[in-house]
């Protein structure tokens, strides 16, 4: 028992992950299946349509990993790998499908002349121009339970929802999955400057979302 948990710890290491998925060691497979599934379709429902076409993005890629995983040059991490994998193909299913926009056009999310956050809730004179007059929400003062109840969760899953599909897939993967911004730029094929101005944009219209929310209980 404890050689099969030795085994299974190793694929943490991409070196012996790859090694293993070469030679069609299936509980490789299943591990990587089981660690990344939900993150890829996630993912790729930012893409596409329907969660239908995202299943389907999905289990092609799992198909590409099967056949290309010979050809795989370890330049990047398998987990960086697999997520690029899926967003090429969800972005080309999701332009037929007019469901989202190629990077080239990240501009049209970006909005770099509106403000993330709204201009009225800063003092426009005066000693203290530019300083907040409506400040946000201190989240520190609201209890661990009420930020992690049911409810909070529904408002912060339906605020990332609306968002555009970049700012989406953005904060994504950095706060729902955890990743660093150079894995996340990697995945995304996004400049350093341009997932930071989205990451910041997708918080910014959370955190808003989240105020109005804590707002409306205590009115």
């Amino acid at each position: 028992m404890s050689c099969v948990a030795d085994v299974a710890a190793d694929y943490a290491d991409d070196r012996v992950l790859v090694e293993a998925l070469r030679r069609g060691d299936e509980a490789a497979f299943g591990w990587l299946l089981e660690r990344h599934h939900a993150s890829l379709t996630r993912l790729a429902r930012t893409y596409v349509a329907t969660a239908a076409a995202a299943d389907e993005v999905v289990q092609e890629t799992w198909m590409a990993v099967i056949t290309g995983i010979d050809r795989f040059e370890q330049r990047s991490s398998v987990k960086t790998w697999l997520h690029r994998i899926v967003a090429n193909r969800a972005r080309t299913k999701g332009v037929r499908e007019h469901r989202s926009v190629p990077f080239g056009s990240l501009a049209d999310e970006i909005e770099p002349d509106q403000p993330a956050v709204d201009a009225t809730r800063f003092r426009a004179s005066g000693r203290r121009a530019g300083a907040w007059s409506s400040p946000p929400t201190p989240w520190d003062e609201e209890p661990e339970a009420r930020l992690l109840a049911t409810e909070t969760r529904s408002v912060i899953e339906a605020a990332i929802a609306a968002l555009p599909p970049n700012q989406q897939r953005v904060i994504t993967l950095r706060d729902l999955e955890g990743w660093d911004a150079t894995d996340v730029c990697n995945a995304l094929d996004l400049s350093e400057t341009n997932q930071r101005v989205l990451l910041h944009r997708a918080r910014a219209k959370v955190r808003g979302a989240l105020e109005d929310h804590f707002e409306d209980e205590r009115s």
